[in-house]
């Protein structure tokens, strides 16, 4: 086992062990992935302003998101296909953020069904709603996520219809796994993969099974769920679906601060600036980037949290300074889940924190919640935006 010091060393292993389709559909996004790679290298471009002979015994990263108290200001992401990347990956998943103490997020499209994780934890999750056209699926999985007595409802906004991502289209990207030929090369060298998912019974999307009825195969319900993203999902609608929720509510697929200002107005609790991992408009901006002008539009208006491009503790850093409340992780998370299980997620978590923790020091800060955006500086030899 090589020695893992950060998030790269897991993404590294991760690649190793999962087959190739499901590193991909992780590990790509739309059209030139522009967007995908920016989420990333937009962090590069913002520094920190390091001070010393400051009393940096007794801190703490612990805050709050939504009123709940959280570890760091930081959430697990709804990721689809989760179950796919180990088995039973989102109760390892769901159960290594509880321990950690930060929320886990289970996606709709997740292959643990939301009893299943329900069943597998002792505290509540957050639950993560697509907007379907079958309005029967809609309150039924409303209702269910209710009896699971999840804490909060994420709705997602920017998928309406789905970008195209030219390497799940190439995989032929489905769960569970088509059996061609060149699929089973691949997973043929993934045994600690391949012996995980012969010791489950879960390979199919488990908060839709038992839904749709008269569909021959796994495979048909993987086309059923790609026809029934709702492409009239508007503002009308997100009112419909939080008075049917009736708990907090945060709205998450935000990139404009018009759109920052309609969340607000809305009464959700909060909103995450995000562009789906880069994973859907391709081109637009960084998350990072996007993140300070909604943080005015919006004022207190609204809890603004952010995902995309979060693989080092710094990056959180940098995320709070800029007006974040919190911050998702996705990739971060799956590659540690894919590496090495439940394990694998914690770790990342103790990564992450760790990088934090030390960073948030350098710049003279004890508590979290003091940092703002002071703990930054332009260079001044920087030609061109800082952001």
């Amino acid at each position: 086992m090589p020695v893992i010091t950060c998030i790269e060393d897991l993404r590294a292993l991760y690649k190793r062990r999962v087959p190739r389709m499901f590193y991909d559909y992780a590990e790509t996004g739309s059209w030139t992935e522009q967007t995908f790679h920016e989420n990333v290298t937009d962090f590069q471009k913002i520094y920190f302003r390091q001070r010393v002979a400051t009393d940096m015994e007794g801190r703490s990263t612990a805050t709050r998101m939504i009123g709940q108290d959280v570890a760091m200001p930081v959430a697990l992401s709804p990721v689809g296909l989760t179950g796919m990347q180990c088995a039973d990956g989102e109760i390892k998943a769901a159960r290594a953020a509880e321990k950690f103490g930060v929320p886990f997020t289970l996606s709709t499209m997740s292959i643990c069904s939301i009893e299943d994780v329900a069943a597998a934890t002792t505290k509540p999750f957050w639950f993560q709603l697509y907007v379907m056209r079958d309005e029967g699926f809609l309150r039924d999985i409303i209702a269910r996520a209710k009896a699971a007595k999840c804490s909060a409802l994420v709705l997602t906004l920017d998928l309406q219809i789905l970008g195209q991502r030219h390497k799940d289209l190439k995989n032929g990207l489905s769960a569970p796994p088509k059996l061609t030929f060149g699929n089973l090369v691949n997973m043929a060298t993934k045994l600690r993969w391949g012996l995980g998912m012969l010791g489950t019974r879960r390979r199919g999307f488990g908060n839709i099974v038992g839904h749709v009825k008269n569909l021959d195969d796994d495979s048909s319900l993987f086309e059923w769920v790609g026809s029934q993203f709702d492409p009239k999902l508007d503002w009308n609608a997100v009112e419909k679906i939080k008075d049917m929720w009736g708990g907090p509510l945060i709205l998450k697929g935000i990139q404009d601060p018009g759109d920052a200002l309609r969340a607000a107005e809305s009464g959700a609790d909060a909103l995450i600036v995000s562009n789906h991992g880069g994973r859907q408009l391709d081109g637009a901006l960084s998350s990072i980037r996007a993140l300070p002008d909604i943080v005015d539009a919006v004022g207190a208006n609204i809890e603004v949290h952010m995902d995309g491009g979060i693989r080092t503790g710094q990056d959180i850093l940098k995320a709070v300074a800029l007006g974040a409340k919190g911050v998702y992780i996705g990739r971060s998370y799956i590659y540690g889940l894919g590496a090495m299980g439940e394990a694998g997620v914690y770790t990342a978590l103790e990564l992450l924190h760790r990088e934090l923790d030390l960073s948030m020091a350098f710049c003279g800060h004890k508590n979290i919640n003091d940092v703002d955006q002071n703990i930054l500086m332009v260079p001044k030899d920087f030609h061109g935006d800082w952001l």
